[in-house]
This record gives structure tokens, C-alpha cells and sequence, in this order.
């Protein structure tokens, strides 16, 4: 995955907060001009960051016109649901992954957790490489791309605005590889059901404590 263009990761960090504190609702335009004008900078970056927002499921494209999609504790708890009903199921065909994969994905677990994930993306991707590696085994597209795009709606939520998941998620990741790695897919599936657990009410919090008036 290419790192974020510096001007355009500053101009998606922004309109994520903006979201946050309600200056952007639902339903409002994103439109490149005006909030180019608000960060100081050409349109490219900012055009760079709502295509990323739309990637992530949190704008939406409307005829001729790109929206913002809800960010509300209704909406998350919608996409937890559906996490927790297909991810854990998948994930127990992790026991099938070869082991040189999971001794791959527990080094990268383990460089994020030695590294300062503040000054790139790296949680983001490695993150996003755990969760796909976990279900590829199930054999089942249409979940793994469900799964993904699920995932993509709450990848917001990383270090900058959880902090205090950062290194339990880490933990709670190595967890899951250790039992992958015994064959026990009950444990697999057992862990990760109480990792996007631990995760869904660390979101829901952080989203009832930046409603406007909270």
C-alpha cells in the first residue's frame, strides 16, 4: 500500500475531524474547492482525500455530487454486527494458513508495535493485511470482500483517535496468530470475537464523546 501524499493526509485528518465535531453532517457536500480554501491548499490533496474517504466507506457518491456518509454509534453498531457474524466464522480457517504466513504477520505486528505509528500509516495497513490474511482460508469472496469493506468503514479508528487500543489491539492481534498457529479454531474464533468486541465499544465511546453537545 502507497503512503498518503503528505498534503493529502493532512487534508483527510482534517475533514475527519471536522465530521467528528459536526461541521460536516451528513448528507453535506464535499467539495474541493471550498475546502481547499478552508486548509490553505490546491484542490489536488483535498480531491486525493475524499477519494480515500470514499475507499473507506464514509462518503458516498451521489450523481454528480460526493456526501458525507453518517458517523453516528447507530451506524457502528450496524457494522459491528455484521463483523461479528461473518469475521470469526472465516477466521477459523486461519488454522490452515501456512506457517511461514503467520510468523510474517506477527513480525509485521510486532515492527508496528516497536515503531511510532503517529508518523505513517502503518497500523492502517497492517491492520488491513492481519484482517484479509485471518478469512482468506474460508474460500469465500463475497465474504472476504464484505468483510473488507466492513473493515474500511471502521479503519478511521486507528491510533490517532483510540490510543489507548493501539498496543491492546497489538496484543490481542498476536493472540489470535498464536492460536492460528496450535490449530485450535475454536480459540481463533473466540479471540477475535473478543478483539472486534473490545474494538466496537472503544468506537462507540470515542463516537458518543465527540457528538456536538456531548
Amino acid at each position: 500500500m502507497t503512503a498518503p501524499r503528505p498534503r493529502a493526509h493532512e487534508a483527510y485528518e482534517r475533514i475527519i475531524s471536522m465530521i467528528f465535531q459536526g461541521v460536516l453532517r451528513s448528507g453535506d457536500l464535499l467539495q474541493e474547492a471550498a475546502l481547499g480554501e478552508i486548509f490553505g491548499m490546491s484542490r489536488t490533496p483535498v480531491r486525493e482525500a475524499i477519494k480515500r474517504l470514499e475507499s473507506e466507506g464514509l462518503a458516498v457518491v451521489e450523481g454528480r455530487f460526493t456526501c458525507v456518509r453518517s458517523v453516528t454509534p447507530a451506524d457502528a453498531e450496524e457494522v459491528f454486527f455484521l463483523r461479528l457474524e461473518l469475521e470469526p466464522l472465516a477466521a477459523r480457517s486461519a488454522v490452515r494458513l501456512p506457517p511461514a504466513e503467520i510468523d510474517a504477520m506477527e513480525a509485521k505486528v510486532r515492527h508496528l508495535m516497536a515503531s511510532d505509528p503517529v508518523v505513517t500509516d502503518l497500523q492502517r495497513q497492517t491492520d488491513h493485511e492481519f484482517h484479509q490474511l485471518l478469512g482468506r482460508e474460508f474460500g469465500n469472496q463475497a465474504v472476504s470482500q464484505t468483510i473488507a469493506a466492513l473493515h474500511r468503514r471502521t479503519c478511521i479508528f486507528d491510533h490517532r483517535r483510540l490510543p489507548d487500543r493501539f498496543r491492546d489491539g497489538c496484543e490481542e492481534h498476536l493472540a489470535i496468530l498464536e492460536a492460528a498457529r496450535g490449530g485450535d479454531a475454536d480459540r481463533v474464533e473466540a479471540a477475535l470475537r473478543l478483539h472486534i468486541e473490545h474494538a466496537r465499544e472503544a468506537v462507540i465511546q470515542h463516537l458518543h464523546q465527540a457528538m456536538p453537545g456531548a
